[in-house]
């Protein structure tokens, strides 16, 4: 896809035409006048006014038929935040978060597709990824989950439209997102367990940035329980299905 419409040339024709009519053009009887000639078609704009549907279909070979992901690496994004997913698509696209293709992929959207984009897989149904998890473990992250994330990442994980709507409008007024929490766009519970893996890896490595609280809680987290803890998070994801 390209922000600017790219449009079809159609010259081969009527050059072949030209170039095979000249050996014998001299010695031919003068033909009857040509039939007046068909208006052309017009330039054919690949992009422009593309439908919801069409776009996010482009995203299915990765991010699977609206927006469920078949994984393991690449997340589910149906009822993902539709405010959250235009930020993000636009932070790939203006090379302000890291990405391995994401970033080429955004550069061919412009905002109002974004946006399009974005209500269509908001209103998908979200469906947790069908993966294997160790029980234990997953009832430890749970009191793990409850104890360092639950304050953003409300109800095991989940987005809750109600209290994203007013994230939104705080942010509108220039709260402070950062401290006021913001991670209800988040989609954890039921995500693919190795795309959890790989996100919480560029937090880590500062691929991508971190909001103060969650570094905060992320610290405090391994300093106590260390990479086990995470594992026990990942496991409790997993098993919300």
């Amino acid at each position: 896809m390209a922000n600017t419409p790219r449009k079809l040339a159609l010259l081969a024709g009527a050059m072949a035409l030209g170039a095979g009519s000249v050996a014998w053009a001299a010695d031919a009887p003068k033909p009857a006048a040509p039939a007046a000639a068909a208006p052309a078609a017009p330039p054919v704009e690949l992009i422009s006014g593309a439908s919801a549907r069409m776009l996010a279909e482009t995203c299915a070979g990765c991010h699977g038929t609206d927006g469920v992901s078949v994984g393991p690496a690449s997340p589910t994004i149906a009822a993902t935040y539709p405010e959250y997913f235009v930020e993000v698509m636009q932070a790939f696209r203006d090379g302000k978060a890291y990405s391995t293709i994401m970033g080429r992929i955004a550069k061919g959207y412009s905002d109002e597709e974004l946006k399009l984009m974005a209500g269509y897989f908001a209103d998908k149904p979200f469906k947790a990824a069908d993966q294997t998890f160790d029980e234990k473990l997953a009832a430890k992250g749970a009191k793990l989950h409850d104890k360092f994330c639950e304050k953003c990442h409300s109800d095991g994980g989940k987005v809750l439209k109600a209290e994203a709507d007013e994230k939104a409008k705080a942010k509108g007024k220039g709260d402070d997102d950062d401290e006021g929490g913001g991670e209800e766009y988040h989609l954890l519970a039921g995500q693919w367990t190795p795309y959890l893996h790989y996100a919480i890896s560029d937090f880590r490595e500062d691929r991508r940035e971190m909001p103060k609280k969650m570094k905060s809680k992320l610290d405090d987290l391994i300093a106590k329980e260390g990479d086990k803890g995470l594992e026990a998070l990942f496991a409790f994801y997993a098993s919300q299905q």
